[in-house]
């Protein structure tokens, strides 16, 4: 592991190929040599010219020795080999000779579990294995001194019965005796020799753990060693302590004591696998959470627990090296924020987005885009399908349009026509901008769609209901005027029925254009949210009785009124009067045949319902969910009605204002019931 940002990468492998131990790096299954530091060389007795060789051709006086042979089984494997006191014999100076060597083929493994490189770290211990061998072989004399001494005794013992004859031998014994001491005297200081440079192996062993130790207290990443199954905190380096939010202090505690938080969380039981396995842990991104400050903060981490073995090839340590990238995720983690919340907001407004590679026609697109065509999401769309679902007329001003964008790095804004697959005319609204390759050449085209139909649609109703405000405003001012101007021609005549019958026309008209100058000024209120309410409680039987008495007057139609003569609710009565009048006008309107009018008050599940019933013409299904919109009329067959398609829009902006409910059911040829509910 390595911060660029402290030390490169290639700097850290020079520093670490200064070391005095012999290190070299192998790749692939020919076992080629990447790197090998001096020390390396030298036990080799080569030069820099093997580095880029094949190891058979580097050293091939080891061909026919096991190391090959291991190398391979390491990269096939990609387990570690360990080997103590291995003999091998090179080619040093132009001559065979036989050294002895602690090595080891450390398997470097890539993400996918294979092997990427072969580290080999080798130290030589002829002067150990000749000390051995020399202890050895003194052990030996010294057991055949002692087995000669025994063989001496048991002479002496059956020359002691005939001293005198074997004094001669006797005398002769005891010089040999004297031979093999100064024999035993040369031995034990070659031992002594032999102790002196355990002595400096365990000197040198002493320097190259305070070494260890030095690399990890200074190296630029974090890095700690925990020792045996117990996680002894043994060395840590500052980066580290910084991520823990410790200091020192933790030294020789249990990693469990010295960061308790970390209890219940996965970073105790994955060392524990990494110590009874042996298996590394490669950590990516994982959340821990640390008690830095006396204040439990969430950081990220990107990690690894190396097992580090004994000579008897069973974990006694395991090495931390980690990088917190708590920003890095963290900054990710915004701009995937930011990203959601800009789908979010283009579904909202059902905006669709593409890009398309303006020398291919390759669109990446948005499934609302692809929905503003008539496309599912799961579906191809290019830029030739956009073309041909939009009408031939507007192809060349809309590439008029992206052209000039490109020309001028500014927007393009239009609307057009779209016919989908189904034969359903659409209209979109679209704008879009150019991007540049690093050329500052438009490679790109970046567009938005809106799916502008409704709109289209609200549009062309109100241009509609202007002309009809004109046509029924029209009509009473022109009657108005022509009674006006009559009266003006007969002013001074003697008045007479005609002055009346004029003046009742004049009256009619201007009633008329009143109706229709009120339902103007109630959409006006209901558009700009400013219809107030005054509630009073009263009886709703009550209302109803009294509601209608035009009707009622005129006595073409009968109202019967049915139902609960008891029931009170808390609303604007007039507003509630208003809708029921409107409910009998349209019954009288468009069911005039029906002479009676049924009119019924109940409650329903916390609801007072009212409902208004004719015996009419019956109103087709597909015409019923459109009732209750602004502007639209019914046109029955061979009958024009008057008004602005205003009325039923009304009252439910009034009923809906009061949390009540509104609607319709009806029969062709058995009649229609409009009701509505308000809350008890």
């Amino acid at each position: 592991m390595n911060a660029p940002d402290f030390i490169k990468a290639e700097e850290l492998l020079e520093v670490l190929f200064q070391s005095p131990n012999a290190t070299a790096v192998y790749a692939n299954d020919t076992i080629t040599i990447l790197s090998a530091n001096a020390a390396m060389l030298a036990l080799w007795g080569r030069d820099k010219t093997v580095i880029g060789n094949s190891f058979k051709d580097a050293l091939p006086e080891l061909i026919d020795q096991p190391f090959y042979g291991i190398l391979q089984q390491v990269w096939r494997s990609g387990e570690t080999f360990i080997a103590r006191d291995q003999p091998a014999t090179l080619q040093v100076e132009g001559r065979l000779r036989l050294f002895y060597f602690d090595f080891e083929y450390k398997a470097i493994l890539d993400e996918d579990g294979k092997t990427k490189y072969i580290l080999h770290t080798a130290f030589e211990v002829s002067q150990r294995m000749r000390a051995l061998k020399l202890a050895e072989e003194k052990s030996i004399a010294e057991q055949k001194l002692m087995e000669e001494l025994t063989a001496l005794n048991e002479e002496f013992q059956t020359a002691n019965e005939d001293l005198h004859a074997l004094n001669e031998e006797y005398l002769t014994s005891n010089e040999n005796l004297a031979v093999l001491n100064e024999e035993f005297q040369v031995t034990n200081e070659e031992l002594l020799s032999t102790q002196e440079q355990l002595q400096l192996l365990n000197q040198d062993l002493m320097k190259s753990e305070e070494r260890f130790r030095s690399l990890i207290e200074q190296a630029p990443v974090a890095m700690a060693s925990l020792q045996g199954r117990e996680f002894n905190i043994e060395v840590v380096n500052k980066k580290v302590l910084e991520i823990w939010g410790k200091d020192s202090s933790v030294l020789g505690k249990t990693l469990e004591k010295a960061l308790p938080e970390l209890n219940g969380q996965q970073f105790i039981p994955i060392l524990q696998e990494v110590f009874d396995t042996g298996i590394p842990f490669f950590g990516k991104e994982l959340k821990a959470t640390l008690n830095v400050g006396g204040e439990l903060t969430d950081r990220y981490l990107d990690f690894v627990y190396q097992p580090v073995k004994s000579n008897d090839g069973n974990t006694d340590s395991i090495l931390i090296v980690a990088n917190d990238i708590t920003y890095q995720v963290l900054a990710r983690k915004a701009v995937d924020e930011l990203n959601t919340r800009l789908e979010i907001a283009l579904d909202a407004s059902k905006l669709g987005s593409t890009e398309v590679a303006i020398a291919t026609g390759v669109m990446q697109s948005t499934a609302q885009f692809k929905r503003n065509y008539g496309y599912e999401p799961d579906e191809e769309f290019t830029y030739a399908d956009l073309f041909a679902a939009m009408f031939p007329e507007h192809h060349e001003r809309v590439r008029g349009l992206v052209r000039e964008a490109m020309a001028t790095n500014g927007v393009y804004k239009t609307e057009y026509p779209i016919r989908w697959r189904d034969g359903s005319v659409h209209w979109i609204q679209a704008h879009g901008r150019p991007r540049y390759d690093e050329n500052g050449k438009a490679d790109r085209m970046v567009g938005m769609t809106l799916d502008i139909t409704e709109a289209k649609l609200y549009e062309q109703r109100k241009d509609d209901f202007l002309s009809v405000a004109s046509h029924e405003l029209k009509t009473p001012i022109t009657s108005l005027k022509a009674s006006l101007q009559l009266l003006e021609r007969i002013k001074d005549k003697p008045f007479s029925d005609m002055h009346i019958k004029l003046i009742e026309q004049s009256s009619k008209s201007v009633n008329k254009m009143n109706y229709l100058v009120g339902e103007l000024l109630n959409i006006g209120r209901l558009t700009g949210e400013q219809l107030s309410l005054e509630r009073t409680r009263f009886n709703l039987h009550d209302m109803m009785a009294m509601s209608c008495s035009h009707v009622r007057l005129e006595g073409k139609y009968e109202l019967i009124l049915k139902g609960d003569q008891e029931l009170f609710v808390y609303a604007d009565e007039h507003r509630i009067d208003q809708v029921v009048v409107n409910f009998v006008n349209n019954a009288i309107k468009y069911a005039s045949e029906s002479k009676e009018i049924h009119m019924q008050v109940g409650s329903v599940e916390g609801f007072a319902k009212v409902s208004v019933t004719d015996f009419g013409p019956g109103i087709n299904e597909h015409i019923l969910p459109n009732l209750f919109d602004r502007y639209y009329r019914v046109d029955q067959t061979e009958k024009v009605y008057n008004g602005l398609g205003l009325g039923l829009y009304i009252c439910k902006k009034i009923i809906e204002k009061h949390g009540g409910k509104i609607g319709v059911e009806s029969t062709v040829g058995e009649g229609s019931t409009f009701w509505f509910t308000l809350p008890l």
